[in-house]
């Protein structure tokens, strides 16, 4: 297969332990593991608790998300597992990637479906779209962004990058949601 490489930007929850397969980390370390043999053009970086301080404007945040974090990306892959949807910063790591800036293009944007994610039924291909961050599960909607069930074949996952990334200039990405301001809680639906 000759597609072209991409640099990607991973978005995920980590949870709490890096070899635990219950946990966004180590689905990342995954990923990254089987597609950077095959490729090796990840641009592997996400915002950690404590790397941007909580007090800062909004637009500032995304700012810097954008230009120190998501620098040089083509594509964003966000990595849906149980509590993604809950998680600040990969709502704004979503909204960053989507703004086209003057130092930074926009990228394209594909959700994964982690392993065991609830509510997915494959015999359907169904799953319930408020267990996925909404800004991702917007740009679902509006053909943006694509949403694929987790694979280890790198040619499969490496065409779905590429697709993203044709489409990141000929459909509007819809990133009119209000950002969070803060995590979300079980009894929090994501959708207000």
């Amino acid at each position: 297969m000759n597609i072209p490489r991409h640099k990607v930007f991973i978005s995920f929850h980590s949870g709490d332990n890096d070899y635990d397969p219950q946990f966004g980390q180590y689905w990342k370390n995954r990923f990254e593991k089987l597609f950077v043999e095959r490729y090796e053009s990840i641009v592997s970086r996400s915002v950690q608790d404590g790397d941007i301080e909580d007090d800062l404007a909004v637009e500032t945040t995304r700012r810097k998300i954008r230009d120190e974090f998501i620098a040089d990306a083509t594509v964003t892959v966000v990595l849906v597992g149980p509590e993604t949807w809950k998680r600040k910063f990969v709502d704004w790591e979503i909204s960053s990637s989507i703004t086209n800036t003057k130092n930074n293009p926009r990228c394209g944007l594909l959700g994964i479906l982690l392993p065991g994610f609830p509510g997915y039924n494959e015999a359907t291909r169904t799953y319930n779209p408020r267990q996925i961050p909404p800004r991702l599960y917007d740009n679902i909607k509006c053909d943006f962004a694509s949403l694929h069930v987790w694979n280890e074949n790198p040619d499969v996952v490496a065409g779905w990058i590429h697709n993203a990334f044709e489409r990141r200039y000929d459909i509007t990405p819809d990133n009119s949601r209000d950002l969070y301001r803060n995590n979300r809680s079980a009894d929090q639906t994501g959708w207000q």
